[in-house]
């Protein structure tokens, strides 16, 4: 990697490793796609190298679409490989449980409008969970990791995405899912209007459907 000093690992994924490193006197991200030994190699650099770049693709058109994520610096297509901007933050995962109410509220609205800002450019994240979401010392919200997005309009795509943020609300802040995700709606309904927010929660709805019957089909 080219210039790169005190690279350490920030974390290790199933599909990728990401490395907090010093470049070009920056601090960055180095994300690198982790080779799959069960794939013919040549398959597996095809698809590693088509992954990151769709990636990066991502980032930019949500950037465009104005929602904050982090600077790409250098894409290396042969080694899978992306040096993008490291935000100096907090996951939101970390700081929702102990914000006042007041300010939580304001919070998820916010986060529901850059979800609908995205879905409006026809983006889906594809991994939406305040993990994934870094908030700065200026209030600033960033969306991190698209490598499970993809360009769809469809509502079945939609629903899917606020489905996971969904999920992720009820299992990492239980206390008060509910509210937050009514929030988020709320935020998302100001981007997309109401008509097509009902569609959508419609959809999230048939998805738990689907879910709850899988688990009644297996018992």
């Amino acid at each position: 990697m080219d210039t790169v000093a005190q690279q350490t690992m920030f974390k290790k994924g199933a599909e990728a490793s990401l490395y907090l490193a010093d470049w070009h006197e920056r601090k960055v991200i180095i994300k690198v796609r982790i080779p799959k030994k069960y794939r013919p190699d040549a398959l597996d650099k095809q698809i590693r190298s088509y992954r990151t770049l769709h990636e990066t693709q991502l980032m930019h058109e949500a950037k465009v679409a104005g929602v904050p994520t982090p600077l790409i610096y250098m894409v290396n297509i042969p080694e899978a490989s992306i040096i993008m901007e490291y935000i100096e933050g907090q996951q939101i995962k970390q700081t929702l449980n102990g914000t006042p109410k007041l300010q939580r509220q304001e919070l998820c609205v916010k986060i529901g409008e850059l979800i609908g800002k995205l879905h409006v450019r026809g983006l889906i994240h594809g991994d939406l969970t305040t993990s994934n979401m870094i908030i700065n010392s200026d209030d600033k919200i960033f969306f991190v990791d698209f490598g499970l997005g993809e360009k769809n309009i469809e509502v079945e795509a939609r629903g899917v995405d606020l489905h996971l943020m969904k999920r992720a609300l009820q299992s990492t802040h239980f206390q008060f899912w509910e509210e937050c995700f009514k929030n988020v709606l709320a935020g998302y309904s100001s981007v997309l209007g109401d008509e097509t927010t009902e569609k959508v929660y419609e959809k999230i709805k048939e998805i738990e459907r689907r879910g709850r019957y899988v688990e009644e089909r297996k018992q």
